[in-house]
């Protein structure tokens, strides 16, 4: 058995960013009045990352990073 890891970056992987696709799969959610609970249910995503994409995009027009 392998030694426990204490990095918890090895635990838990690095961040990966989320596609431009998921960016305007999340927009179009959004737009079609799916609520923000729902979203990361339909998207496999966090509820706090969609979240943060919605705000990011009613303020600045834009998904992009």
């Amino acid at each position: 058995m392998p030694p426990a890891s204490t990095n918890i970056c090895e635990r838990m992987g690095r961040f990966q960013e989320l596609s431009e696709f998921k960016h305007g799969t999340m927009i179009g959610c959004h737009l079609c009045n799916k609520s923000i609970r729902e979203m990361p249910l339909l998207l496999n995503i966090p509820q706090s990352t969609v979240s943060g994409i919605i705000t990011k995009w009613k303020q600045l027009g834009t998904t992009a990073t």
